[in-house]
């Protein structure tokens, strides 16, 4: 398994719609969050975009010297971007980091915030764009100069100077649930993204990916965005996912499935049916909550649970073909260790992770001595061991 972890451009609270809890995020916390994650063993961090967001490409270039080996997911925006300059933009940031630069292909989900950005096109229209631009970037990035005229682009010529260091490009990440959003995916991207629907619908998305790109001779790999709760306990885990709506109301609930029906995207239609606006059936699924999709769109469902149960779901997605877990937690900081500390010693994580804990020849205590003399005990039953992780039982 692969885990990363996301950078809040678009702010932070301990209780999601309402400003009670709630937290600036300005570049000191930014930056914190992205040194915990690469600190922990997390493999990357996902950068929302969009305009609540501060912009990705400028945030993910901020942090790349506060970091070491952190991969940064970062938006091209079909339409609203050139490919020729995003291939450019792709390449610099790719060199500059040392290769850590992971591409999210975000074709839009939201008509009224498109057209406020100058993009007036269709649901398929945009897909149809998003095939064009693809073709255009993945060519130039390998080396190639492209000669191209589409419906939508046209580029003469086009080509970059400086490759990156990533052959043949950086790789790409891609959710779209609609028909014309899986063909895009099975003709171009390397990992398709999905949110997190419980794991028969996620088996069902699946399968069908895999067999649109075996129509083309292609293979592709597989990722879900999740939110996380985990803590020691089921119980506290449960309290804590209940802790974080408790200050919503129906108000503001209503008002943001309101938003969330008037957009053309397949995929929010798909998280908004989970729970459908009722805070009385949020567990769709064991240790799957649709409470942060109440009000949040995108990513609207979390795993709740103790770090045990956690590891067991995320395993039953494994087995299905997911192997990449991009997850956030509230607030963003906190969790990270959290959700480091408690449930990575229960995952089979990508050989070559090195977690915070089992560095090599650490002199640092893990945690504080007893009477300022003695070392704590290590704890029975946990494991640190890069090479032999803890296995999941049930």
């Amino acid at each position: 398994m692969e885990v990363f972890w996301f950078i809040p451009t678009h702010g932070d609270s301990r209780y999601i719609g309402t400003t009670k809890g709630a937290r600036a995020v300005d570049y000191g916390y930014m930056k914190q969050i992205a040194q915990a994650a690469d600190r922990l063993g997390y493999g990357g961090v996902l950068l929302p975009t969009g305009r609540s967001c501060e912009d990705a490409w400028v945030v993910a270039s901020s942090l790349i010297p506060a970091t070491e080996k952190l991969k940064f997911l970062v938006a091209v925006r079909p339409g609203l971007m050139s490919p020729t300059l995003s291939a450019r933009m792709a390449s610099t940031f790719d060199r500059l980091s040392d290769g850590r630069l992971l591409i999210n292909v975000v074709t839009g989900g939201d008509s009224q915030e498109l057209e406020a950005d100058g993009l007036f096109l269709d649901h398929d229209a945009r897909y149809d764009l998003t095939d064009e631009f693809l073709h255009i970037w993945r060519k130039e990035l390998a080396g190639e100069q492209v000669d191209f005229e589409g419906e939508h682009l046209k580029v003469k010529g086009g080509k970059i100077v400086y490759p990156p260091i990533q052959a043949p490009y950086p790789p790409l990440y891609f959710g779209g649930s609609s028909p014309a959003g899986i063909e895009v995916a099975a003709d171009h991207v390397d990992v398709y993204l999905t949110w997190g629907e419980p794991p028969a619908q996620v088996a069902e998305k699946i399968k069908t990916v895999r067999e649109a790109a075996a129509k083309r001779g292609r293979t592709v790999k597989f990722g879900i965005r999740l939110h996380v709760i985990v803590r020691e306990t089921d119980e506290e885990a449960w309290a804590d996912a209940n802790r974080l709506i408790s200050h919503l109301d129906d108000e503001t609930i209503a008002a943001a499935q309101k938003i969330f029906a008037r957009m053309d995207s397949e995929g929010q239609r798909r998280m908004a049916e989970l729970h459908k606006g009722d805070r009385t059936k949020l567990e769709i699924s064991p240790n799957l909550w649709a409470g942060i999709g109440l009000v949040r769109g995108g990513a609207g469902t979390a795993l709740v649970g103790s770090p045990e149960a956690v590891a067991a779901r995320m395993k039953e997605y494994a087995e299905l073909g997911i192997e990449t877990f991009i997850f956030s937690g509230y607030p963003h900081l906190e969790e990270a260790y959290r959700t480091a500390e408690l449930l990575f010693p229960h995952l089979p994580l990508k050989k070559g992770v090195t977690r915070a804990n089992e560095t090599a020849n650490y002199v640092s205590p893990f945690g504080e001595l007893i009477a300022n003399t003695e070392l704590p005990k290590p704890t029975k039953g946990v494991q640190h061991s890069e090479n032999q992780p803890v296995k999941v039982s049930g």
